[in-house]
């Protein structure tokens, strides 16, 4: 019987067997390709949204920058980018003007970096920088938002999922489809819209 089944594993892939649990849902953990591939930076912009986990690049258990060129109305308000749902994920958007993050953990806890200070200017470059503390998975770090090269905020996010933000919650840019990620903000995907324009907006990890 042993023998047969070592026969049929092999014919049809079956090997390497992977007992683990959270770990297979992570590519880069389960050490397995992802459609990604190599690839450290996705440049995205307004209108690209639906894009699911496994055609977006890995940011979890990772450092990561979010650089968004916008063109502003004033008293902006909206997703800029975002990935997951209310269950899990993280989102960078304008709130009454104001840039800031959320990171929503498991939709347990919240996580919210804001600028105190409106934004004036008709375009502006909106930087996230997120540094993983490492030594593990779903650690934590340090969010520090920019607007223009100069810093705006800083804060802890404190614990990151390790494994999958959603099933079927998707990335989005210049709205939050779905579920929000930033519900204390937006009631629903109409209230998220974005009421300037990403003209561009780039994701890179190390």
């Amino acid at each position: 019987m042993q023998a047969l089944f070592e026969k049929e594993a092999i014919a049809n892939n079956v090997y390497p067997l992977d007992d683990r649990l959270y770990e297979r849902f992570n590519a880069k953990i389960a050490g397995r390709p992802d459609l990604m591939g190599d690839r450290k930076t996705l440049t995205l912009a307004q209108g690209m949204d639906g894009i699911l986990e496994n055609t977006f690049l890995n940011v979890k258990n990772s450092s990561k920058t979010i650089t968004a060129n916008v063109t502003l109305k004033g008293n902006d308000r909206g997703v800029i980018l975002t990935q997951g749902g209310k269950f899990g994920g993280w989102a960078l958007y304008m709130d009454d003007g104001k840039p800031a993050y959320t990171y929503n953990y498991f939709g347990l806890e919240n996580y919210t970096i804001a600028s105190p200070t409106k934004l004036t200017k008709e375009n502006a470059v909106i930087k996230l920088d997120f540094v993983y503390d490492g030594n593990g998975t779903g650690k934590g770090g340090l969010a520090t938002l920019y607007v223009d090269g100069e810093k705006v905020a800083e804060g802890r996010v404190e614990k990151t999922e390790p494994a999958v933000f959603s099933a079927d919650e998707t990335a989005d840019v210049g709205k939050d489809d779905a579920t929000q990620v930033a519900d204390i903000v937006f009631k629903n995907v109409a209230d998220s819209k974005f009421t300037g324009y990403v003209n561009k907006v780039v994701i890179s990890i190390p």
